[in-house]
């Protein structure tokens, strides 16, 4: 006889083996005295297995995230599900709310972590988050998009010095896996200290719905699910080899002006190679961007206006060539939406 699968708890909750529910977690109160509350999913599965976090807009303009989860908490069949996944789509209520990046006093939730419970609001919110929901995982994935006026290639960044997370990072199966240092402050740093293993997607552009940031990052948490046997096998065949670049390097505008981008994101440049073009604004004058050295271009500047200084452009160096990268990442992005399409038609969990 199969051993049955225990109750999760949560907050207070008990929450029975196959069944989602949905709470609402007040981290925090307003001058107003109204208390600010994030929205949390639990579904938990019909058999024992990780729990697993998924978490979106700890930058509260950041909204790839929220849809992949949203379509997350929408497609499982808990009947199937190996674990328990703990779903927020929004962290960052206030942020959110005003579709900015930080918190009332201006600070970065993403700084604050694992915060303290007589600090700032900022403090507050990241110790009532770490504590009652963060703590309560076995594994995290944090979903992020490029701060505003800069987009991100869908990528990966993990401490792949943690061999759990590398395990996490190369199972998500984007195009390219940064191996990022721990920022002190961040929840990648604050729950590797509680031994929970953090990987952090980036893809698209603040304020932006990006299809295919959305559809790679549906696939990416997908995959990491069947890694951790949280899933079935998935019936699709195609498999992307991450690639980890040796370095990466943000190239600075030199001159003021107006901007215009010859490359786009995921594509190969080569050293010397003219990259973009910074004009005034009558026209008089222009002056090249030139690329230092061969790369892909994993992150830009969107914004046409930029100042001496501004970094505009993110490319990593690969020890493979680089043409082979650029492959792999048109690949990645031409299939990324259609294997979502052919899985949902199937179903996620069959």
């Amino acid at each position: 006889m199969a051993k049955k699968t225990p109750r999760f708890e949560f907050a207070g909750l008990s929450i029975d083996a196959g069944k989602h529910i949905n709470c609402e977690l007040e981290i925090a109160r307003l001058y107003t005295h109204s208390p600010l509350s994030v929205s949390v999913d639990i579904l938990h599965g019909k058999h024992p297995g990780p729990v697993l976090l998924i978490n979106a807009a700890i930058h509260g303009d950041e909204l790839n995230g929220i849809e992949v989860v949203r379509q997350i908490i929408e497609k499982l069949d808990l009947n199937k599900l190996h674990g328990t996944i703990i779903a927020v789509p929004v962290v960052n209520v206030f942020g959110f709310i005003h579709k900015s990046r930080y918190l009332p006093d201006r600070r970065d939730l993403n700084r604050c972590f694992p915060g303290s419970e007589r600090g700032s609001i900022a403090g507050r919110m990241a110790y009532q988050y770490f504590n009652q929901v963060v703590r309560r995982a076995s594994h995290v994935i944090d979903l992020h998009t490029a701060a505003i006026y800069r987009t991100n290639l869908p990528q990966i960044r993990a401490n792949l010095e943690n061999p759990l997370a590398k395990e996490m990072a190369m199972a998500f199966g984007s195009p390219v896996v940064v191996d990022a240092s721990l920022r002190e402050g961040s929840l990648r740093a604050a729950a590797e200290e509680f031994n929970i293993p953090v990987i952090t997607f980036e893809a698209g552009e603040a304020l932006r719905l990006d299809p295919h940031a959305v559809g790679s990052g549906v696939q990416g948490v997908l995959k990491v699910m069947r890694h951790l046997n949280m899933l079935r096998t998935s019936r699709s065949k195609k498999v992307i080899e991450p690639m980890v670049p040796k370095a990466t390097r943000w190239i600075r505008a030199d001159y003021d002006g107006l901007l215009r981008s010859h490359v786009a994101l995921g594509e190969k440049v080569s050293k010397d190679q003219v990259i973009a073009t910074i004009s005034d604004p009558a026209g008089s004058s222009e002056a090249p961007v030139i690329a230092p050295q061969g790369g892909i271009v994993i992150g830009q500047q969107t914004l046409p206006l930029v100042n001496e200084g501004d970094a505009i452009f993110h490319v990593a160096f690969f020890e493979v060539p680089d043409g082979f990268v650029e492959e792999q990442v048109e690949s990645y992005l031409d299939d990324a939406i259609e294997e979502l399409d052919d899985e949902l038609k199937w179903g996620i969990t069959n």
